[in-house]
């Protein structure tokens, strides 16, 4: 794997690079669609590769493992030809459901005691197991296995959470992978500066082909996600990918390219079309399904070139909506991943002329 940094911003962190995997090469800044089980929500492959280029998407490990299993997965050949994808995925360790699924599990020292959130069976998912997964999943870029320390956290609980994040990505870069598979680490410390620093130079002497920051957008504001930025990403390595995890919104995204950040996720897009609202140019949001839209004919956001605003009207899509046709909700999940995969093109633009301050000027509201 080779990362390349094609142009460094002149006034901020800013940075263009491409990605080398074994399945393409990815341009960086790149925002990643979310595809939790398989898909990502309401679009086929089709539309994501053809209509709206995406470079890559992501997958996740405990999901996958649940429904459809390993033994169905490794007939299949491996999630890119269970779901006929050719570009790459990333896949999440399944770390995030220690954090999200606090209910059904139980801490030990080399892994989580989960009670399935579908059935309630008892199983175990630790860094060896997840490594095992990933591998059977034959995804291009490996997330260790870590814990997502909850919001809010004390000092203590924080570095205790640390540690054991600390010895759990031991663990994961101790597994063995496929041929050309990546293996990225991330960073954790919650919102304590000094934990973030100590936890970038960790995961650096364990050593992997990327790094994350962890930990984010699980209920801390603004201000404290950039200071947990601040704190870890000049700790990383230059010549490798950063990738934030789980975020965010468009000013989010804006400000952390600022800050050095390559590399994004989040289900924004996919879940606010499915409840039938469509990002805009500035950022913001509009409720397409409401009803002040019934004679609005004009498109969702006059300013967007995508397949859903050269054809169909606001009037159209707010009735799909109010009649329940499932045509409404694919056509504003395509609207808005094209948006945010528009926005990562535009940022790269951006760094490329040297322009990212008028990016950040236009979200900053």
């Amino acid at each position: 794997m080779s990362f390349e940094i094609l142009k460094k911003s002149s006034d901020c962190a800013a940075r263009r690079g491409v990605l080398h995997t074994r399945s393409g090469d990815v341009p960086t800044p790149i925002f990643m669609p979310v595809g939790t089980r398989a898909t990502v929500k309401a679009l086929s492959p089709r539309e994501l590769e053809e209509d709206l280029d995406a470079k890559i998407i992501l997958g996740n490990t405990y999901h996958l493992f649940l429904r459809p299993g390993m033994e169905l997965m490794n007939l299949a050949g491996g999630l890119h030809k269970f779901m006929n994808w050719t570009r790459p995925i990333l896949t999440d360790s399944g770390g995030f459901q220690v954090f999200s699924l606090a209910k059904l599990r139980k801490i030990e020292p080399d892994g989580v005691r989960f009670a399935s959130h579908i059935d309630g069976t008892r199983f175990f998912l630790g860094p060896r197991e997840s490594m095992s997964i990933q591998r059977t999943l034959d995804s291009d870029i490996v997330m260790a296995f870590d814990e997502c320390t909850p919001y809010p956290a004390t000092l203590e609980q924080a570095e205790r959470s640390l540690e054991m994040t600390r010895r759990w990505e031991t663990m994961s870069r101790e597994q063995p992978l496929n041929d050309g598979q990546l293996r990225f680490g991330i960073v954790q410390g919650s919102t304590f500066p000094e934990l973030r620093r100590r936890a970038a130079a960790q995961i650096c002497e364990i050593g992997f082909d990327g790094y994350a920051i962890g930990g984010v957008s699980v209920g801390e504001s603004e201000p404290e996600m950039m200071t947990a930025i601040d704190a870890a990403a000049p700790g990383l390595p230059e010549d490798k990918p950063r990738y934030l995890m789980g975020v965010g919104t468009p000013r989010q995204i804006v400000e952390a390219v600022a800050r050095g950040v390559d590399m994004f996720d989040c289900v924004m897009p996919t879940r606010l079309g499915r409840h039938g609202s469509a990002f805009m140019h500035d950022g913001s949001t509009l409720p397409v399904k409401a009803g002040r839209f019934t004679r609005d004919f004009s498109p969702v956001d006059p300013e967007c070139d995508c397949y859903t605003c050269r054809n169909f009207t606001r009037s159209y899509i707010r009735h799909l909506f109010n009649v329940g046709e499932i045509l409404g909700v694919r056509l504003l999940t395509l609207h808005n991943v094209h948006f945010f995969l528009k926005l990562a093109a535009e940022i790269r633009t951006a760094i490329e002329h040297d322009n990212l301050a008028g990016l950040r000027a236009r979200f900053s509201g």
